[in-house]
């Protein structure tokens, strides 16, 4: 099985995720790669994400971070929860602004990753948040 095959078979469990399901309706429906052992994606709000008139809601941008992150490992055939993450919001994010996501391993041990996770607006690379997330794995049953 190639390596995209494997990634079609991961994915399989994850149809109705918020973030990424693409048979969730009301779900963002982003599409996560892996690069170089990067988590990376790219997405942008429209008026369905809005939180004040014309900026995105801080709880997608916060649900794209997790999801991120999340993805770091989930993308390698392990699930994960989140533990703990801490957020910081930059920059607001105007609704119809293409942002790119990375997802990013800064130190594992055992069943415990701590991973980085950026929103980036494409036009200027400016960094509108940025997450550090404790993620613990967990068998597939």
């Amino acid at each position: 099985m190639g390596r995209a095959a494997i990634s079609d078979v991961i994915r399989s469990n994850a149809h109705h995720c918020f973030v990424c399901g693409e048979h969730n309706p009301i779900g963002l429906h982003v599409h996560f790669r892996l690069e170089d052992d990067v988590c990376l994606a790219e997405f942008t709000p429209d008026d369905r994400h809005m939180g004040y008139p014309g900026v995105t809601h801080g709880g997608i941008v916060f649900s794209l971070l997790d999801d991120v992150m999340a993805n770091w490992w989930f993308l390698k055939g392990t699930n994960c929860f989140t533990a703990k993450a801490d957020v910081r919001y930059r920059e607001q994010l105007a609704i119809g602004t293409p942002v790119r996501l990375e997802g990013r391993c800064v130190k594992q041990k055992g069943r415990l990753a701590i991973i980085e996770g950026r929103v980036v607006r494409i036009a200027d690379e400016v960094v509108v948040a940025e997450s550090t997330g404790h993620f613990m794995a967990w068998e597939n049953s």
